[in-house]
């Protein structure tokens, strides 16, 4: 099923990412879009992988039409979550967009090998952050037609 924005059901984004600090400048840029969405945050990568796979606490969890994740995680790396979400036949349509302070070379070949969809670099400055999530936002919730 192909989400339609403009009506139904709101866009749901899953965003796995541990810093308190990361998690509330996203919420905060995603408010500020017309688009309706939901966003549920996993704090460590065995908790998203739950989620996903409805298994535990979250037998009732609505898979999500997009994936925002940080490669830094507890429990499970992004790198180790991204090759099993990828090998999941039901999971692996979903769009997911790497959001990380890493900028090294091997981390952004092997995101690419596992078939992320996109690597963004968190940037230290608040505005140029804003303006990855925005950038975020304008194209996969505005531009893209998004499964499920």
């Amino acid at each position: 099923m192909v989400i339609n924005k403009t009506m139904g059901a709101p866009i749901e984004i899953l965003v796995v990412e541990d810093n308190p600090g990361d998690i509330r400048l996203i919420k905060e840029s995603f408010k500020e879009w017309n688009v309706r969405h939901n966003i549920t945050v996993a704090q460590d990568g065995q908790m998203a992988l739950e989620f996903l796979k409805q298994e535990g606490e979250y037998l009732n969890a609505k898979r999500p039409n997009l994936i925002t994740l940080d490669l830094n995680l507890p429990k499970m790396n992004g790198i180790e979550l991204l090759k099993e979400i990828k090998n999941h036949d039901e999971l692996k349509i979903i769009p997911i967009v790497i959001l990380t302070t890493s900028h090294k070379e091997e981390d952004i070949i092997e995101t690419y090998q596992h078939n992320v969809n996109a690597y963004l670099t968190k940037p230290v400055d608040l505005n140029k952050y804003t303006e990855v999530i925005n950038s975020i936002q304008d194209f996969w919730l505005s531009k893209v037609k998004l499964p499920y």
